[in-house]
C-alpha cells in the first residue's frame, strides 16, 4: 500500500431522537469521515468518532481534525506499508489522540482488505457467521426507557444496555426489572459515581449482566477494590484506551469485562490486541457504540465476528439513530442479529450525495 491522498470530510447529522446519558444529552452528531487513497485507484474508509466536546473523552472532533491533517496523515502519505500494522507503528510515535488515530487506520485497514480482495472481518480472523447486537437506550425518563426497551425487544434484541447514574439508579433499574425480569440488562454509568456509593452495592439485588464504567476513567485502583465488593461484573469503558490499559486494568482486577471500541482504544490494530489480551486471560469482551455513522459501525460489525465476542454488541440498526445514513446498504438488524458484510473491505459504500448534505467542511490532503 502507498497512500497518495487522505481526504477529510466533516459531516454533521440530526439524530432521530436525543441520546440522554449521565453526563449529558446527545441531539446532533458530528463526525469526520476519512478517505484514504493508494496508487493503484483503490480507497478505504475510516470515521473519527470523537464528539463535538470533550465529555466522554479529551479528543473533540475539532482536535482530531487538527491531529488528522497536521500531524498524522503526513506520517502515512507516500509511504509504502505492506500491512496496517506499519501504519499503526508510524502513528504511534505521536502521544494519546487514540480517536484520530483510529479513524487512519481504520481507513487503511479497509484498504488492506479491499487489496486482498476479502472481506475485513476474515482478514482480522473473524469466524461468527452471525453477529449478536445489543441496544444502548438513553431518555430522560424511565416511562421513556420503558418505552424503548418494549420496541428493543419487539424488534429481537437479547441485550439492553441502560444510562444510569446515582440520582435515579435504584428506582430505574427496578422499574426495568420488574417489568423485564428476563431480558439482559447492563447498566452504564459513564464515571458518575465516586467510590463510596452505597447504592453501587444495591444494584447486585437486580441481576444485572454487568455494571459498564461506575468510577473514574483513571481510577482502575479503586475499581478493582469495588469488584471485589461486588458480585456484579464490573466492565470498562472509558477506562480503556490502548492495550497497555488493558493490560493493567486486569493485573489490578479491576474489572471481569471490557467495552472495546475501535475509536476509543486507537483503531482497529490495537482492538484486536486488546480482544486477544483477553481472550487469553479469561475476560468478557463486547463491541461497544459511539452514536456513529456507517463506516465505523461496518468496522464493529467485522469486529464482533471474532471469537471472544459473544456478548451482544451495541450494533443497532443505521435507522435507529439516523433518517439516513452516509453509508449503503445500512446496518440491519433482525431478531437481535446482524449478518456481516461479504463483500472486500468493510463491505459498504459512500452515499456521496448524502455526504454532500450534510457535510460541513471537506479537506484534501496529498
Amino acid at each position: 500500500m502507498n497512500i497518495i491522498q487522505i481526504d477529510l470530510h466533516v459531516i454533521e447529522m440530526e439524530l432521530v431522537a436525543p441520546f440522554v446519558t449521565s453526563l449529558g444529552s446527545v441531539s446532533r452528531r458530528k463526525g469526520i469521515l476519512v478517505e484514504a487513497h493508494d496508487q493503484s485507484g483503490l480507497t478505504g474508509y475510516g470515521e473519527a468518532v470523537a464528539f463535538s466536546t470533550p465529555w466522554y473523552t479529551e479528543e473533540t472532533v475539532d482536535t482530531c481534525f487538527h491531529m488528522l491533517k497536521d500531524i498524522l496523515a503526513p506520517l502515512l502519505l507516500k509511504t509504502a506499508f505492506s500491512h496496517p500494522e506499519e501504519a499503526a507503528k508510524r502513528m504511534s510515535a505521536v502521544r494519546k489522540n487514540p480517536m484520530a488515530k483510529a479513524a487512519l487506520d481504520m481507513a487503511v485497514w479497509d484498504l488492506y482488505a479491499k487489496k486482498k480482495g476479502v472481506p475485513l472481518a476474515q482478514v482480522i480472523g473473524g469466524t461468527r457467521k452471525e453477529v449478536l447486537a445489543g441496544i444502548a437506550v438513553g431518555a430522560a425518563t424511565t416511562e421513556e426507557i420503558l418505552a424503548q426497551i418494549k420496541q428493543a425487544q419487539q424488534d429481537g434484541y437479547k441485550r439492553v444496555k441502560v444510562k444510569i447514574g446515582p440520582e435515579n439508579d435504584l428506582e430505574r433499574i427496578q422499574a426495568i426489572r420488574e417489568t423485564y425480569p428476563d431480558m439482559a440488562i447492563l447498566a452504564d454509568a459513564n464515571s458518575s459515581y465516586s467510590s463510596n456509593e452505597e447504592k453501587l452495592d444495591a444494584l447486585d439485588q437486580f441481576d444485572l449482566q454487568m455494571i459498564e464504567q461506575p468510577l473514574h476513567q483513571d481510577d482502575l485502583v479503586q475499581h478493582a477494590a469495588l469488584q471485589k465488593k461486588l458480585k456484579t461484573p464490573i466492565c470498562l469503558d472509558e477506562s480503556i484506551t490502548s492495550f497497555h490499559a488493558a493490560w493493567s486494568a486486569i493485573q489490578l482486577g479491576s474489572c471481569q469485562a471490557i467495552n472495546i471500541k475501535i475509536g476509543r482504544v486507537g483503531g482497529v490494530t490495537e482492538a484486536l490486541r486488546i480482544h486477544d489480551l483477553c481472550v487469553k486471560e479469561g475476560i468478557q469482551v463486547w463491541c461497544g457504540g459511539m452514536l456513529e455513522f456507517g463506516v465505523s459501525r461496518a468496522h464493529n460489525i467485522a469486529l464482533a465476528t471474532l471469537k471472544g465476542f459473544s456478548i451482544p454488541g451495541d450494533i443497532s440498526s443505521s435507522a435507529r439513530y439516523w433518517k439516513q445514513d452516509i453509508t449503503t446498504p445500512e446496518v440491519k438488524v433482525n431478531q437481535g442479529i446482524v449478518q456481516p458484510f461479504q463483500e472486500a473491505g468493510i463491505g459498504v459504500e459512500i452515499d456521496w450525495e448524502r455526504v454532500e448534505e450534510v457535510r460541513i467542511h471537506h479537506e484534501v490532503l496529498k
